[in-house]
């Protein structure tokens, strides 16, 4: 809790004491309990021209500890010509109720409204309190998660190293980090090894281990040995600081619902003021005239001042930002950033959702499926053999095949890598052909064509075809269980992908994705998001979700775009309106969960605040409800309000 929260729940529980002392001991003098008091006490307040001057003193003195803040903003908004907010209608009401206390102990020796007066200002200021604790929580979720700024780098000065300022080191500058010290810019390393906790940036709770010459990323926390790191990028360009600027600009993109009511309250606020005037002046005219009874004049200002009251638009213009702050807040306690407001409302509407296969919905590293053999000879050990030297994908995923069960070996075969087709191993007059169908086809060696789905390897041995190896991009685990979700909730689920159709299908299907399209090329995604983009219903909003560097354009053209694993790379960061900081497809569902429930509150808000605002301001004007209740109408609704705002501020989704 900050200090200034900490200050005011001092100040509201100092003045609730206060009131209750003052309210108890004035019902004791007034109902004859007066010999309990020193007599000149009570023959003064119970004097019926000047009895009212003791309780008006002690609530005004409560009244101008509790509400001094609200009396300055009424007077400072009034004076720079914005006179009707919430500010205004509580001190005009309350002010009021104060003139009419006077006025009714001078005329009728009861007065009425000293009380009420106070209990509105001190109730306004609970219902300030809550709004403050809760943007508070809702921010520390955020910053909590954000909890990524470093404050210093040690920068290489000649022999030396000295403590400065990140914003003061250039690109290309040497720095030093040590144990436990987080990393203040992005760079890559030029001495030393290390482990790296990556939490704060990607959600990996695994450490990655880094030597000479990886890249770094800054917020990342250095674990276990000094490293030097050689700047590739100013702070102000870092990943720490592009995310920090997205997290701090997340509430600056109003959502339509809080223009809304920004308008709505620009309007709202001084037709009520009208009315109030038009309940205190009309009624009593009319009846004066007519029964000649001037004193039920101030039965209607207090009618006035009760409607006053309960109009204040706090409740809705206090709770619907007050909905979006802490659904941006829960959204950030579970690892994904919304740029703002605006976006956590259009994601609730999202029901095209576009996905990039590779990278995506796929890990983008191969691993082998399926080991074909027609001989009994070691597959696997022939297509290592000749992928030895080499680094693409397909190799990779042999080699690490092989590796897990047995040794790294040369085993000395010359290799000639025939472009397009495959490799060509030889040793002596050992020969290991492994590629495609075309490799085998152009040393005559007869294969029959395997149609699965995926990469094949065929490989053949001195001439003759020994089998194959069926190589496919792994489907991420999530995959399925959020593409079932989407698909659950009535979405479209869509995949574009440069692949074939025929392991375009099979993705599709094994996913459960509603649609696919394939052997697209890069500008080819652009052309079909556009024509998915035409072709959507009215009420459908399209998002796609893409790694976030080579799909940045695609990105920036859909509805909402969502980037997967774009951590470190700006065109994620800046073309996105949303960030999955854990690098999975989990986060999909949990946003969508998010923006549903944080729209669900912000409904049940509104409709609340409005229902219990109309019954009570036409309780008021018939002299049914008190400023007690018009109290509860105003800061009550206002505080379950925020609370039940409070709500989409949760770990829980």
């Amino acid at each position: 809790m900050s200090k200034k929260l900490k200050r005011n729940l001092k100040r509201i529980i100092i003045s609730l004491c206060l009131f209750l002392i003052v309210l108890i001991t004035n019902l004791v003098l007034k109902n004859g309990f007066g010999n309990t008091f020193p007599k000149g006490l009570a023959s003064l307040v119970n004097n019926d021209k000047v009895g009212f001057l003791l309780p008006f003193g002690l609530y005004f003195l409560i009244y101008v500890y509790i509400g001094h803040d609200v009396l300055k903003k009424s007077f400072i908004n009034i004076v720079h010509g914005q006179v009707f907010d919430e500010n205004f209608l509580m001190a005009i009401a309350t002010l009021g109720a104060f003139g009419l206390g006077i006025y009714t102990g001078i005329s009728t020796g009861e007065p009425e409204g000293f009380d009420e007066a106070c209990a509105v200002l001190l109730f306004y200021q609970v219902g300030e309190w809550f709004q403050g604790y809760a943007a508070g929580k809702s921010r520390k979720s955020i910053k909590d998660l954000m909890d990524i700024r470093p404050d210093y780098a040690n920068l290489q000065k000649g022999e030396t190293f000295e403590m400065v300022d990140p914003s003061d080191v250039a690109v290309g500058d040497i720095i030093q980090i040590k144990p436990g010290e987080k990393i203040p810019l992005d760079g890559v390393i030029i001495s030393g090894d290390t482990t790296l906790d990556t939490k704060a940036l990607t959600g990996e709770s695994l450490p990655q281990d880094v030597i000479e010459g990886d890249n770094v990323l800054s917020g990342t926390v250095n674990l276990t040995k000094t490293i030097l790191v050689k700047t590739t990028k100013e702070f102000g360009q870092s990943t720490v600081s592009k995310i920090l600027d997205l997290v701090e600009n997340a509430s600056n993109e109003k959502s339509e619902s809080e223009a809304f009511i920004s308008k709505f309250a620009k309007y709202y606020t001084p037709i009520v003021v009208i009315l109030a005037i038009l309940l205190a002046v009309i009624p009593p005219l009319f009846i004066g005239f007519k029964d000649n009874n001037w004193l039920t004049f101030h039965t209607w200002i207090y009618r006035a001042l009760s409607f006053l009251v309960v109009s204040c638009p706090c409740a809705l213009v206090i709770s619907v930002p007050m909905s979006f702050f802490s659904g941006l807040g829960g959204a950030s306690r579970n690892g994904v950033l919304i740029k703002g407001s605006i976006h956590l409302e259009r994601f609730n509407k999202a029901s095209v959702f576009v996905f990039d296969k590779t990278g995506t919905l796929t890990k983008g590293n191969f691993a082998i499926k399926k080991i074909y053999n027609e001989t009994n000879e070691d597959i696997l050990k022939l297509a290592y053999i000749a992928e030895e030297a080499s680094n693409h994908p397909i190799a990779i995923s042999i080699k690490n095949r092989y590796l897990e069960a047995n040794k790294v070996e040369n085993f000395g075969y010359s290799l000639e890598n025939i472009a397009g087709k495959g490799i060509k191993a030889t040793k002596g007059k050992d020969t290991i052909l492994a590629g495609n169908l075309k490799l085998l086809q152009m040393f005559n060696v007869y294969a029959k064509e395997v149609i699965d789905p995926g990469t094949i390897v065929y490989v053949a041995h001195n001439g003759n075809y020994i089998g194959y190896i069926l190589i496919e991009d792994e489907i991420k685990e999530d995959a399925k269980d959020t593409v079932a979700y989407l698909n659950s909730i009535g979405s479209r689920t869509i995949m574009l992908t440069g692949d074939n159709e025929k392991i375009a299908s099979n993705v599709a299907k094994e996913i459960g994705l509603t649609e696919f399209k394939s052997n697209l090329l890069p500008q080819n995604k652009v052309e079909e998001v556009d024509n998915l983009l035409k072709d959507k219903k009215e009420n459908e909003l399209l998002c796609f979700v893409g790694d976030g560097i080579n799909d940045a354009p695609v990105i920036m053209k859909s509805d909402i775009g969502i980037s997967m694993g774009g951590v470190g790379s700006d065109a994620a960061i800046e073309a996105s309106d949303i960030v999955l900081m854990h690098d999975d497809l989990k986060s999909i569902v949990t946003a969508k969960k998010v923006a549903r429930k944080t729209m669900r509150i912000v409904y049940e808000n509104i409709i609340f605040a409005l229902c219990i605002k109309v019954l009570i301001l036409i309780l008021a004007a018939f002299g049914v409800a008190n400023m007690w209740l018009s109290v509860f109408g105003d800061v009550g609704v206002a505080i379950i309000a925020i609370l039940n705002a409070m709500r989409a501020n949760s770990k829980k989704y």
